[in-house]
């Protein structure tokens, strides 16, 4: 689970929520409301829904909200020491020595590289597979990214479009005098028909377009991890020097924490026999 998403969300709730309370706003309306809700939710899904094809709405939403709410398990310094290991080992005991760490690694992508790499196969064929898998990928995050910043744009039109509904049962019932306090009515008709508004924005910027840019910076650093993957396996298969291999995976890495791993003693630590 990614805490940052989820205490994001809840933060932002929470300002919300104490805003309205100094503010000394009567939330009960929202709740009141809930066909504003529903046009505004609704209508958002409807408007995406036509904009992609099904298939990749679909597909769309699921990445998306995987690629945001699920903390990736790996990160680069892991991949950085398990090839600098099999580095290692192959120019010890040969590259036939990795096929038993390959079929442990829990990464499909470093998996089959590496198992190019026993195979035996050519460096530019293991490049164009690789490379070839990781634009597949980069195209449906991209897609991923895509959904929920449309969402994010229909959301506050479609409140907007709540509001002028709103709007229009008020004019229709201002020729209602019954009763008296027809400012106090105006009032409060005014207040209903802006709540469309509010769903509109809160869950465009509160939501859709913030998870849209998680889903791009998920989707950055998974292309720098397949880069170091690529480049490690590569020179794995080219038989480089393990210590130049973890030299020029380093230099994928921030600047700040290269200097931490020198100062921590030069390498990553104990490696973990998985992938991301």
């Amino acid at each position: 689970m990614d805490l940052a998403t989820v205490i994001g969300i809840v933060l932002a709730l929470f300002s919300i929520a104490i805003s309205a309370y100094i503010g000394d706003v009567d939330v009960s309306i929202l709740f009141k409301r809930y066909e504003a809700f529903i046009l505004v939710f609704g209508g958002t899904i409807a408007a995406t829904m036509i904009s992609f094809p099904m298939k990749t709405f679909v597909r769309g939403l699921r990445t998306g909200f995987a690629m945001a709410f699920t903390e990736p398990q790996y990160h680069e310094h892991e991949i950085i020491a398990n090839l600098v290991t099999f580095a290692e080992k192959a120019r010890r005991e040969g590259l036939l020595a990795l096929e038993n760490e390959a079929a442990e690694l829990d990464d499909e992508f470093m998996r089959k590289g590496i198992q190019l790499v026993i195979d035996g196969r050519d460096a530019d064929i293991i490049r164009k597979i690789l490379e070839t898998e990781v634009l597949f990928v980069q195209e449906r995050n991209a897609k991923a990214e895509a959904v929920l910043m449309t969402m994010g744009g229909f959301s506050p039109t479609l409140g907007i479009i709540g509001t002028v509904l709103g709007l229009i049962a008020m004019l229709k019932g201002l020729g209602d005098t019954a009763g008296g306090n027809v400012t106090g009515k105006i009032g409060i008709a005014t207040a209903q028909a802006f709540v469309a508004t509010f769903f509109g924005i809160s869950l465009a910027n509160l939501l859709w377009l913030p998870l849209g840019a998680k889903v791009k910076e998920r989707n950055g650093q998974l292309l720098l991890l397949r880069e170091i993957m690529i480049e490690g396996i590569l020179s794995i298969q080219a038989g480089d020097n393990p210590r130049l291999l973890e030299e020029k995976l380093h230099a994928f890495l921030d600047p700040n924490e290269r200097e931490t791993e020198v100062e921590e003693g030069g390498t990553v630590g104990e490696p973990s026999m998985a992938g991301t």
